[in-house]
């Protein structure tokens, strides 16, 4: 493996999504990158989620974030996620990223770099 490859596969970074209630989107969202876990989080405030929950069609408002951090943090970002979100099964679901400008995924994952 070249030295180039191994500086590339150190930078992976990773898009997590995340529905909640609008009233607590701001409130996560501040938490996530207070703590240094996240680069950035972007609020969509209103999505219509359409689900099956204990054997109910369901249909409820709820805001999405969009969670930018460095692979490293993945499980942090996951935990804090969890800690602090007001539904017992929270969606948490974490993404690849291939490609996009190099610049902002250096960004990303240098402000949410492992300690």
């Amino acid at each position: 493996m070249s030295k180039d490859h191994d500086h590339h596969e150190k930078k992976r970074m990773r898009v997590i999504l995340s529905t909640c209630p609008p009233a607590a989107a701001e409130g996560l969202a501040t938490s996530l990158v207070e703590k240094g876990v996240v680069a950035c989080v972007n609020i969509i405030p209103q999505v219509t989620s359409i689900y099956r929950w204990e054997g109910k069609l369901m249909k409820d408002g709820e805001s999405l974030l969009i969670i930018k951090c460095a692979e490293a943090r993945v499980g942090e970002v996951t935990a804090a996620i969890l800690a602090e979100h007001p539904y017992d099964v929270p969606e948490v679901v974490a993404l690849k990223v291939k490609e996009g400008n190099p610049a902002y995924i250096d960004w990303v994952v240098s402000s949410g770099a492992a300690p």
